[in-house]
């Protein structure tokens, strides 16, 4: 609760695969803004990823973020963009929350390059007026720069520095990975062959 009202982080992603440094960050920013809980939203269409690589099909995604926030206090998984289907652009998002959630707080958890590009997003002048910013900055580095109209709150982020290409890579490469997923993410992956060498 933040002044009597329920307080929501907002972490959207593609979660190709999700890993311990999202749980980690969405932990850390839940307990220094005092958040009821972090949604995890997986994008149905993440549209700025479009034709760099192809994209693991969404319900494997969504299942991957299920497991990776089960039994993680404060953490859910969010389906809607994945319901709504087309590209997943972030004010949509924030406005059904907001609909859903309409006396609720709204924190749009963002990295520290994501922040510094929040002007080339979808509708960007209506993003501040729907949810607060928290932009996790690199441990040691100044804080990452906003667009001026948004309140924003830094967060400093982990010392690992986690990607989830680098566990596609490793995956691929037949390299181990269990210190950097969570461990039913990992069973996921090995139970439906994903990442492999030659898998779709």
């Amino acid at each position: 609760m933040v002044g009597g009202r329920r307080a929501i982080g907002v972490l959207g992603g593609t979660f190709d695969p999700p890993h311990i440094g999202h749980v980690g960050i969405a932990h850390r920013v839940r307990s220094a803004l005092g958040l009821d809980e972090v949604l995890f939203v997986v994008a149905h269409d993440p549209w700025q990823k479009s034709g760099s690589r192809t994209v693991t099909a969404a319900p494997h995604r969504l299942a991957m973020v299920e497991a990776a926030v089960s039994g993680e206090e404060g953490l859910r998984c969010c389906p809607l963009e994945i319901e709504r289907g087309g590209p997943s652009y972030t004010v949509d998002t924030l406005e059904e929350l907001r609909r859903l959630e309409p006396a609720a707080i709204l924190v749009l958890i963002v990295g520290a390059d994501a922040a510094a590009q929040l002007d080339t997003w979808h509708r960007p002048e209506d993003l501040p007026g729907l949810a607060r910013l928290a932009v996790v900055d690199r441990p040691g580095m100044p804080p990452a720069a906003a667009p001026p109209a948004w309140d924003v709150v830094h967060v400093e982020g982990l010392p690992e520095d986690i990607s989830s290409s680098t566990v596609r890579r490793r995956v691929a490469a037949g390299e181990p990975v269990g210190q950097l997923v969570p461990d039913g993410v990992l069973r996921y992956i090995v139970e439906h062959g994903l990442y492999a060498e030659g898998s779709p």
